[in-house]
């Protein structure tokens, strides 16, 4: 099972989450049948917008995490609901380059850094909040830092984790986010800091089976931890039939006639999901009545 867990510390200001999301980002593999260094970018990705999305308390909000940073894979995007559950999909997922040390995946250089990060947070408001920032490593999770900083002024560590097997299955997935309160004092910014380096990456934490509680356990040696709810997440897609007709009529009048002339099965497929919808010559032409 997949989820989320929140956590604050009772005797220093901090709040934190973490996810395990293997099933989730194993899912994505299997519909987009990306390459390992294309399933570990989509999935750092899918991770950090899950957990961004249960930050969310509105009905029907939504986080969503857009990733161009001009490297090979293209544009990678991850959209979360306010419950943690995510869809996303990597432009070129069947990128394949060296790896750059001992079964470690070049993720940085797949990414690349001349380019930006976008997170869009839709509140149900009038305006949806956007904010930008400069790509930073193209390894994703200190991205997201310098976004934190940059755009939100939060003062935050983000890690972020996915293991790849040789036959391209998830091996584990998850990671984490920490995040100071206003005003922390140096005390607590130095041991968080020590905690982080002592614990180490999280991708061989997972390794060893430790859990989201255990992972922020880990990076928060000696301080009052109080676990607070736990959410299930899954990777999951809204597309539907009725959604996909909606398009097919936006197309206008026009094209829709030449796609009745062609006489043809019209597939659409969806660009986050394994879904593929049909439509023959007699829908369309119901289509164009409706119109």
């Amino acid at each position: 099972m997949d989820y989320i867990v929140r956590m604050i510390t009772k005797d220093a200001p901090i709040v934190a989450m973490a996810i395990q999301g293997h099933d989730l980002v194993n899912r994505a593999q299997e519909i987009h049948h990306t390459f390992p260094v294309a399933t570990a970018a989509l999935g750092r990705t899918l991770l950090i917008a899950s957990m961004m999305g249960e930050q969310l308390k509105e009905k029907d909000a939504s986080a969503t995490v857009r990733v161009q940073g001009g490297g090979p894979l293209g544009t990678i995007l991850a959209v979360s609901d306010s419950e943690g559950n995510v869809r996303g999909y990597v432009q070129n997922g069947q990128v394949d380059l060296p790896l750059k040390g001992p079964a470690k995946l070049d993720v940085g250089r797949a990414v690349g850094t001349d380019g930006s990060l976008t997170v869009i947070k839709d509140l149900q408001m009038k305006e949806p909040y956007v904010g930008s920032v400069q790509m930073v490593t193209g390894e994703i999770a200190e991205d997201l830092t310098a976004y934190f900083a940059q755009s939100e002024q939060t003062p935050t560590a983000c890690a972020l984790g996915v293991l790849v097997a040789r036959d391209r299955t998830v091996q584990v997935a998850g990671g984490y986010i920490l995040q100071l309160l206003p005003n922390a004092p140096e005390t607590v910014i130095s041991a968080l800091e020590a905690g982080i380096r002592a614990a180490g990456a999280v991708t061989p934490m997972l390794e060893r089976g430790m859990t989201p509680e255990e992972i922020l356990t880990a990076v928060c040696p000696g301080m009052e931890l109080e676990f607070l709810e736990t959410t299930e997440v899954s990777y999951r897609c809204y597309c539907s039939r009725e959604r996909v007709k909606g398009a097919l009529i936006s197309l206008g009048k026009g094209e829709l006639e030449e796609i009745a002339r062609a006489g043809e099965t019209v597939h659409i497929g969806c660009q986050f999901c394994d879904a593929d919808y049909q439509f023959g010559p007699e829908e369309i032409q119901k289509l164009l009545l409706e119109l």
